[in-house]
């Protein structure tokens, strides 16, 4: 992929921070990581507007069943994780 080099101005204490969080990745790539993922959040947050203009706003019920269905996600992302884990200390 091609890469172009930027310059942006960023608070020092946070980039200190982000330093010690990047450290084998490096900065260039958590920066480019943070800046995928806020660009995939701001375009759900688009798709979850135009979708609320074409359906209505989401229930109370809607948005409870699908935090349930997050969690159960998430419990399952850490059980397989885990075992992931597991097989490879065993190895």
């Amino acid at each position: 992929m091609a890469t172009k080099k930027v310059t942006v101005t960023i608070p020092e204490e946070l980039l200190d921070e982000i330093r010690s969080e990047a450290a084998e990745r490096g900065l260039s790539a958590y920066v480019s990581e943070a800046l995928r993922f806020k660009r995939d959040r701001d375009r759900l947050r688009e798709l979850a507007d135009w979708l609320q203009e074409e359906h209505g706003p989401v229930t109370e019920d809607e948005r409870t069943t699908a935090l349930a269905e997050l969690e159960d996600l998430d419990a399952e992302h850490q059980r397989r994780a885990s075992e992931r884990h597991d097989a490879e200390e065993a190895a």
